[in-house]
């Protein structure tokens, strides 16, 4: 493909903001283990990008905490382009976890670098901001990500669940969060876990 961006107007802040763009088109080329609801195949890190801006802006009323919406949706828009270079990693992959930090620090590092400083700081900030989960506006980020996988995988029947053979006292752990940011979302997820047993979309805990 050719680059162009050596001949646009505007200099090199516009090249690399273009340079930034292009690059995180691959975003959609990373798969994750989460099914897309009615469909036949796994979804991809963009849509999950694109989804939970929206999920934030329809749950925002739900939150324990007053929040800068702004924020946080500029939060989730960024949060995983990072997996550009670091690759998803499965939630439940302990082994994956262990250098997770450290491959997406270095994805961060590149990939952000790629904007004029004063954007790849903020972003950067951001997505630290995020990672780090302090913040009102970062836990309510960091439910809206756990929820929705949550209810790609209740819509689906448990399907990925069954694929890692996932059971119930390691989605309530994952999903514990939710409640922290959100009470009423917290409730709905223990409503969402006890149906899925109920139904056999997921496995209860092992004995013992």
């Amino acid at each position: 493909m050719t680059d162009l961006t050596d001949s646009i107007p505007g200099g090199d802040r516009l090249a690399r903001q273009i340079r930034f763009l292009v690059e995180t088109d691959r975003l959609k080329a990373v798969l994750r283990r989460t099914y897309v609801i009615g469909a036949e195949r796994y979804e991809n890190s963009a849509e999950h990008s694109w989804q939970l801006p929206l999920a934030a802006l329809i749950l925002a009323e739900y939150a324990g905490e007053a929040l800068d919406l702004p924020r946080v949706l500029k939060m989730l828009l960024v949060h995983d382009i990072i997996e550009i270079d670091a690759g998803d990693t499965y939630c439940y992959d302990e082994a994956g976890a262990l250098d997770k930090a450290e491959r997406e620090g270095r994805a961060a590092e590149r990939i952000f670098g790629l904007l004029p400083a004063d954007q790849a700081a903020e972003i950067h900030a951001l997505w630290t901001e995020f990672e780090a989960g302090i913040t009102a506006e970062a836990r309510f980020a960091n439910a809206v990500d756990r929820l929705m996988p949550l209810l790609h995988n209740y819509y689906t029947q448990g399907r990925s669940w069954q694929e890692h053979g996932i059971t119930a006292d390691r989605v309530l752990e994952r999903n514990r969060q939710v409640g922290k940011a959100s009470a009423t979302l917290g409730v709905l997820v223990q409503a969402l876990v006890d149906d899925a047993l109920a139904r056999g979309y997921l496995a209860p805990a092992p004995e013992g």
